[in-house]
């Protein structure tokens, strides 16, 4: 099996490399990631200029990789379309440094980015990690979920959105599947006046949330201390 992999964190990301070394185990890995941050860029792609990209020697032995100076979506578009020799069987986004639930889904170019794999008919799964230190509960449960969520199937345009929690691997419940995607109050964000001057007025966001949620949501189990595991539906 050929397996795509990209993410926003950008090419060097520890959690791109922990997903390329569980994926190996699976087929041969392909990864066309950023060569920088791209969070928050949602299912953004590159359709008036040019797209660059150029092979990147990777840590992770059998993968080839290419960097790219555009967002996950292009990179995903480039795999497909270019970059591997035949299209691949699966598409893969993360590990994020960061929750991809509830509001969260709407901006990320994680969730963006398996989506673009979805449009085009392929298996396409993200892994989000709440904070990268908690390592140890993604390296018990990684392989195994990403096994099932490989097995399991999914109907037209809809790719699996996966999350860990914030917690050591003695206080993780276990694995929540079929989680929705919240839609409770999540946001708490504001905009701080930072200064005013000639007219122009500068803002920076103040990022706030609300960790509360209802039963059965993706909100809901990562808070308390569970894997979150539910399926996303793009349009089409």
């Amino acid at each position: 099996m050929n397996i795509l992999i990209t993410n926003d964190d950008g090419i060097d990301s520890p959690g791109l490399r922990k997903l390329a070394e569980a994926a190996g185990r699976f087929g041969r890995v392909w990864i066309v990631a950023p060569d920088g941050q791209r969070s928050a860029t949602s299912h953004c792609y590159t359709w008036k200029e040019s797209v660059r990209v150029w092979p990147v020697e990777y840590p992770v032995e059998g993968v080839t990789a290419w960097a790219c100076d555009r967002q996950p979506a292009d990179c995903v578009r480039l795999g497909i379309f270019s970059l591997l020799p035949e299209k691949p069987d699966y598409v893969l986004a993360g590990i994020n440094s960061g929750y991809n639930i509830s509001h969260d889904i709407q901006y990320s170019a994680t969730v963006g980015a398996v989506m673009e794999g979805a449009l085009w008919g392929i298996h396409s799964i993200a892994f989000s990690q709440g904070n990268v230190a908690y390592q140890d509960v993604v390296d018990r449960y990684l392989p195994e979920l990403l096994e099932e969520c490989m097995k399991r199937p999914l109907e037209k345009s809809q790719v699996w959105n996966v999350n860990f929690p914030c917690c050591e691997p003695a206080d993780c419940k276990g694995v929540q599947w079929d989680c929705r995607v919240s839609a409770d109050a999540y946001y708490e964000d504001s905009y701080v006046e930072e200064s005013s001057r000639d007219g122009v007025r500068t803002f920076r966001l103040a990022m706030g949330r609300n960790w509360k949620g209802s039963p059965g949501t993706d909100l809901a189990a990562v808070t308390g201390n569970y894997i979150s595991v539910g399926k996303v539906t793009n349009i089409g």
